[in-house]
Order: C-alpha cells, then structure tokens, then sequence
C-alpha cells in the first residue's frame, strides 16, 4: 500500500485541466476574483504593509510580483505578500468540516508560482483546484485544533502539491516536496486564541510560503523526509493522529467520484469570521423592529460548538482590543450588526470596537450552546438571535444558512459586486472592470502577467 504522500502526488500529477468539471473551472475564477477583491480591500492594513516592506527588499529571478507594485520578489516571499492581503480582512472563502479552514488562502501562492514559471491560465486553474482538494480533504479527514495546532498546518502540503503542479514536478520529486513541506507544518492554535495578534491573517501565508519553498527545493533535487505522515516521528504519530483522507487520496483504493471539493466552499458575503454570518444576516432583520438600541435588555445568541468554541467564549471577545479580536467575536460582531445596521471593515476600526457605548450593548450578549444546531454543523452553520426590549417584547431570528454559504451562494453578479467594492478604490473602476475581464477568460490566457500588471495600486 503506497503512502498518503505518494498517493497524494500520483493523483495530483495525473489530473489535467482536462479532467475539470465546468463548474469546477467556473469556481477557481469566482475564487480568483473575491480573493483579488480581497487583497485590495486589506492594501493598507498594518500587517500587510509590513510584509510588503520585508518581501519588497528581495528580489527574484525568476520571480514572483508582489500585489499592487511592480516589483519582483522570490515566489516563496511573493506567495507571502499576497497571501497576507488576501486573507487578512477574514473575508476570503471557507470550508467548514472537522477543521475549519480558508482554501483561496493557496491561491496567492498558485498565483506566485505560475508567474514565475510562465505557466498559463489553464495550468493555474489546475493547480488551484487541487490545492482546495488536498486541504479540504485533509480537513475532513482530523481536526487538528482539538490537538492545539493551527488549520493553517494542512495549508503547507496543499500549497505544496500547487506549487509542484505548476513547476510540473515529476511524482518522486512532488513527494519530496510534501516531505520537506510536512516536517515543518506545525502551527500552534496560540495564533487564534486569546488576544489575537497581526499574526492570526498572517499564519496562513506563512504555511503557503513553506509550501512554494519546499516545491522549489524538491525541483532542484532536495530529498525529504519519508513517510511524512505515516512515519514512527511523523505527522500522525506528532500532530494529527490517524490520517486517512477520502476521495482521491483514500487507503482502501475506493473509487473517487469526481466530487471536487472547491464546489463545497462558501464566499463570504460580510468580512467577519464564518460562524457569525448566519448570526450577523439574522441581527440585521431583527434591527428592523427595533426601534434603538437603546431599546434592549438582553441579547442571546443560540449557537453550534464550533461557534462558541472559537469565536464565542473567551473573556476578551466581550471587550476587543484588536481588529483581529474584534473580528472572531460573535457577541461583538452581532452588536455592531444591530447597533450599525451594517458590517463592513468600518466595524474592526479601533475607535468603533472600543466606542463606549456600543461595548455596553456587548456586554449584554450571551452567547449559548444548542444542541441541534451542533448536530446540523457543518452542513448548515445556523444561529439563534433572540432579544429582549425594555418594554418586554421578545423578538427571535434563526438563520440557519447563511446568505454566501454553499447551499445559498452568491451569485456572479453578487462576486462581482463584492469585489468592486474593494478594488475600485485602489486602482479605479475601469482597470478593475479590466481585471475582473481577465480573470473570467483565465482559461484563455498563455499567462498571468497582465492580471499583476493592472492591479498596481497608483
């Protein structure tokens, strides 16, 4: 029986664009595009200046563009860059299983990679696609959090396997890549607990920048470590416990139906972590009865354990020191979505998530457990919004699938939308119509360099 990593690179290697479904094809460019769409709208954030500055004092050749400038950095550090922009609002994509995750963070690293090996349109989709199979497969396979470690760990084999499919590395050399990708994955939870720091839309990137590295290295004949995740000191044995993916990847050779995982992913409709939304859409209808905020005693907030376990139990969720905290607080979020009728990256500004008045309506936010909403995640990703007035009315919402999610999803035209909406500011309406044009005919393109080249932010 051949080990995961040479299952993995087998199948990785023998998938051509060819063996895409449409719809399949359709969604890399929906993801390409909310994800460019993203990065735009988190140009000017703090943690994703600093990684521009650091990435900007390196050069590679051949290498990779850094989002929004001219220059040309090593791939590795451009798939860093961009994967900070991409994800640092908390507004790209999810997948919701044993392990939550955000697969369009492979994306910035596909992007790197296919540029600086001229690859073209169709070889990204590709890669891409197997990228959001490799990760979301292995997030159903374990939950790693329950053993302290970061979702962001599976992201360094995903990004791996990309980044070997585009530099069309053979199967010996692609498990190499896995190896040297695996052995240093590990990512402490600590980056998503507590106070949350820059680090925590930083995390991701970091595993996608090992990921391109150890492909790079494997490409010049560098060996790894074997089995990676059966061995005595491997990946089972440290992080994960027993690990066997299903579809493409299976021990028991089933037969994979064809069943690509990018089409069980959900774009976000508010830039908020994915367990609020459903509770964000139902605070907004309920606003509408509600007269002020001033009007209500008491919020309670029904949740699923994922839920309250990451965004709705820790002390300083009640009262955000941080954008990043702000952003993975249920009762914060749900707040500010009836106090602002609103959630937009208004909401995460400094003086918004300290502003006296609102932390008041905050901290009479409670958030509970429920039971059948545990039993229906992840297939539905519901929550319960009840509030009681000062004048004893009692006004409930439940929304059990949020508006985005993959049983509802977003149209071309909402995608669409949502990334004008960040895009136009920076590089202006009629450019970012040009872009989004680039990414819808990806599969036409010999190669990528024109959607670098109209997203340089002036």
């Amino acid at each position: 029986m051949q080990d995961l990593a040479s299952r993995m690179a087998n199948w990785a290697v023998k998938v051509q664009y060819e063996d895409l479904p449409p719809a399949v094809v359709h969604e890399v460019k929906r993801r390409v595009l909310d994800s460019l769409g993203c990065a735009f709208g988190s140009y000017r954030a703090e943690p994703c200046e600093i990684a521009r500055r650091v990435a900007g004092r390196l050069s590679g050749n051949p290498g990779s563009t850094i989002l929004g400038t001219r220059h040309i950095a090593p791939p590795d550090w451009a798939a860093f860059a961009n994967g900070c922009l991409v994800r640092y609002l908390d507004y790209n994509d999810t997948y919701l299983s044993k392990e939550p995750a955000h697969p369009s963070d492979n994306i910035p690293a596909a992007m790197a990679v296919a540029e600086s090996n001229k690859a073209g349109g169709r070889e990204l989709i590709t890669a891409i696609a197997l990228a959001y199979e490799v990760q979301c497969r292995l997030c159903d396979a374990v939950s790693i959090r329950a053993r302290g470690w970061d979702h962001v760990t599976y992201g360094a084999f995903s990004t791996a396997v990309a980044a070997a499919k585009l530099m069309m590395l053979p199967v010996w050399k692609m498990r190499h890549a896995l190896g040297i990708a695996g052995v240093a994955s590990g990512n402490l939870r600590q980056s998503r607990v507590g106070e949350l720091s820059h680090w925590k839309g930083c995390a991701f990137a970091n595993a996608a920048r090992h990921g391109v590295y150890s492909a790079m290295l494997a490409a010049e004949g560098m060996t790894g470590p074997a089995p990676i995740f059966e061995g005595a000191n491997g990946f089972e044995k440290l992080i994960s416990g027993p690990l066997d993916p299903r579809g493409p990847f299976a021990a028991d050779g089933a037969n994979w139906t064809g069943d690509f995982m990018i089409l069980k992913t959900s774009i976000k409709y508010w830039p908020a972590e994915y367990h609020s939304q459903s509770a964000i859409e139902a605070a907004l209808e309920l606003r509408r009865g509600i007269g002020s905020t001033d009007e209500i005693e008491s919020v309670v907030i029904e949740s699923h354990d994922a839920s309250v376990d990451i965004i709705g139990s820790s002390p300083e969720q009640w009262r955000p020191t941080s954008r990043e905290t702000a952003d993975h607080s249920l009762p914060y979020i749900t707040a500010a979505a009836l106090a602002d009728g609103q959630i937009t990256a208004n909401q995460f500004a400094g003086a918004r998530f300290t502003d006296a008045k609102l932390l008041e309506l905050v901290a009479k936010v409670k958030v509970v457990r429920n039971a059948e909403l545990s039993r229906k995640y992840p297939i539905e990703v519901g929550n319960i919004v009840t509030i009681k007035t000062r004048d004893g009315r009692t006004l409930t919402k439940r929304v059990d699938v949020p508006t985005g999610n993959a049983l509802r999803p977003l149209s071309d035209h909402q995608v669409m939308t949502k990334f004008h909406s960040m895009a136009d500011e920076l590089i202006g309406t009629d450019r970012a119509a040009a872009l989004a044009d680039y990414v819808w005919r990806l599969d036409k393109l010999p190669g990528i360099d024109d959607l670098f080249s109209t997203s340089v932010v002036t």
